[in-house]
């Protein structure tokens, strides 16, 4: 690709970080590795070191930027910048690679599930590209990401997120009811958050597919979840619509998408006792 790009920005800061002898491997994640980036899009690189490389070393790295931070630990450890040559905004997050196998371990080996987002790090994993590779260690991660969906993770997603949507005494549904009933919009809109992370995480566990993040989540699952509530689209904008209204219609919406989901469960012979 031509000089300037975000490919080139990818390899030339890749490039940078496969100098320090603690980096394992380099890998360009989200976007830029799934061919979806947008002409907003940042370059996401996940950098696999035995330890954290040094704030100077990093440092040295965005060395030019016109705006740095380094040090960022709200989500994962990281620094971000705006690349000097071409103003392109470069994430890049650090992680150890024992972290990221007890991650793999844990979806494909022991079956747990999350309230919600179950599998987002293993489709990270699974979607991304290597960049740099000293030993041949990110090549068997991809390897192993690459394994098929297994039938046991799949009944515990849907055993730990489905009866969260309106069946449980705490269910989302029944938060709702009572954050309407205060006239709470903050947390209407939080508990509508909730039941959207665990919503999709059924759907896409029920179709073997794993979870693609925050991101485009409505569109992605109309793409790649052929098993669907039929009205699922219609049931999501609807919720999300009557949440911004903060009246008690939110309720009945959120009955609506967690009734058409366990009818699917239901008829994929998944449902929960």
């Amino acid at each position: 690709m031509p000089a300037g790009t975000a490919e080139e920005v990818a390899r030339r800061v890749a490039a940078a970080y496969a100098a320090l002898p603690e980096v394992v491997a380099v890998a360009l994640g989200g976007s830029r590795a799934t061919g979806a980036a947008g002409e907003g899009s940042d370059v996401d690189l996940y950098v696999y070191a035995r330890s954290e490389p040094s704030l100077a070393a990093r440092a040295a790295v965005a060395a030019g930027s016109p705006r740095i931070e380094l040090g960022n630990r709200a989500f994962e450890p990281g620094d971000e910048w705006l690349d000097a040559a071409t103003g392109i905004h470069v994430d890049a997050m650090f992680r150890s690679p024992a972290w990221i196998e007890e991650e793999l371990d844990r979806v494909l080996a022991r079956h747990e599930a999350r309230t919600g987002y179950t599998t987002a790090l293993w489709h990270g994993v699974r979607t991304s590209r290597a960049l740099f590779d000293r030993a041949g260690w990110y090549a068997a991660l991809l390897a192993r990401a690459a394994a098929p969906y297994p039938e046991p993770l799949v009944r515990a997603i849907v055993a730990r997120n489905l009866p969260l949507l309106r069946r449980n005494l705490s269910s989302f549904a029944r938060q709702l009811e009572k954050a309407a009933l205060r006239g709470d919009a903050p947390s209407v809109n939080h508990r509508t958050a909730a039941l959207l992370a665990s919503a999709f995480d059924v759907l896409f566990a029920v179709n073997r597919e794993t979870h693609p993040g925050e991101k485009r989540l409505l569109d992605l699952a109309l793409a790649r979840c052929p098993r669907r509530p039929p009205r699922l689209a219609e049931d999501v904008r609807a919720l999300l619509a009557a949440a911004a209204g903060g009246g008690a219609e939110v309720v009945a919406r959120a009955e609506a998408l967690a009734e058409g989901l366990e009818a699917l469960v239901a008829a994929e012979g998944l449902a929960v006792p």
